[in-house]
């Protein structure tokens, strides 16, 4: 890994995105131009900020969160992969597998013709234990910041066989009041319910919130639309490459022990995850791209 001051020669744009080393000891990509602001740890290659212009920020950070080196911060945008939720075999290895706390390295770092900044980051292929993952695969992330967020999450199978593959980006987006929100588009998926042992039901209505959620909502391709009148917004999530959408909240006996959330930091927050998880998980063929892409998009009323 190169130090701050090399990484700003090669892939810092002045004025606009610059890399610095944290109180923590972490490294951030900070973006700043007409439309948004933005920051991005490379470890994780985890999302920490996006606030466009004339809007508060999108992205839930707690101010809890601790920052420690092959943890995941609590809040932004983690990336899980190459599994989702505990390892199916090895009880051991950790939850939503290990990019999401090992460091990445840049790829490149653009300013597109409308302004917003291009980020592709990769995890470097001797960063992954081969203990935990023997396959021969690559994994990027490219990241269009501006008055909209994208982000590709591209795994490519270089090897001869079949691999299979959970993941998820697992967006924790901030709310006025979450006993307040409403979520749409996801009426008439079948759900597993992880509170209870993984019932499956169906979603009547919008999702609203009065207690611990956690569910994988399978067969959900449309849009799905966080509406929040407390914060006067809309937050449109739309997606490619995948079927399943993970909507999760601790609320508050499982958040207070957590004991990263802070006292209230549940109501601030909600997470709408998309996936390839449960039913949706993907089997990636040989030689095989996949491109799990998300799109957000916020609007006032």
């Amino acid at each position: 890994m190169h130090s701050v001051s090399e990484l700003n020669q090669h892939y810092g744009i002045p004025g606009k995105v610059g890399f610095l080393r944290d109180d923590h000891g972490f490294i951030q990509i900070v973006v700043t131009t007409s439309l948004a602001l933005a920051r991005l740890a490379l470890q994780g290659a985890q999302l920490l900020h996006w606030e466009p212009v004339g809007q508060e920020p999108v992205i839930w950070l707690s101010d809890e969160a601790r920052y420690v080196v092959g943890k995941s911060v609590r809040g932004g945008a983690p990336v899980c992969w190459p599994w989702f939720g505990p390892h199916a075999v090895h009880v051991d290895y950790p939850a939503h597998g290990f990019a999401r706390t090992t460091l990445w390295e840049p790829v490149a770092c653009d300013v597109l013709p409308d302004g917003a900044v291009r980020l592709e980051l990769r995890l470097p292929r001797q960063a992954v234990q081969s203990e935990a993952w023997p396959y021969d695969t690559t994994l990027s992330i490219v990241a269009i910041i501006g008055a909209t967020l994208e982000m590709d999450l591209v795994t490519q199978n270089h090897g001869v066989h079949p691999v299979t593959v959970g993941q998820a980006l697992h967006t924790y987006f901030r709310v006025g009041d979450v006993r307040r929100v409403a979520i749409h588009g996801l009426e008439g998926c079948p759900y597993l319910d992880k509170v209870r042992q993984g019932e499956r039901h169906i979603q009547e209505g919008p999702i609203g919130f009065s207690e611990e959620t956690d569910r994988i909502y399978l067969d959900s391709l449309r849009e799905v639309v966080i509406d929040d009148p407390v914060m006067q917004r809309r937050i449109r999530v739309t997606k490619q490459g995948s079927a399943s959408t993970v909507v999760w909240n601790p609320w508050v006996d499982k958040a207070a022990k957590m004991g990263d959330l802070g006292a209230e930091g549940y109501l601030r927050m909600v997470c709408v995850e998309n996936a390839n998880a449960a039913d949706d998980v993907l089997i990636l063929p040989a030689q095989g791209t996949h491109h799990l892409c998300v799109r957000y998009a916020v609007e006032s009323f």
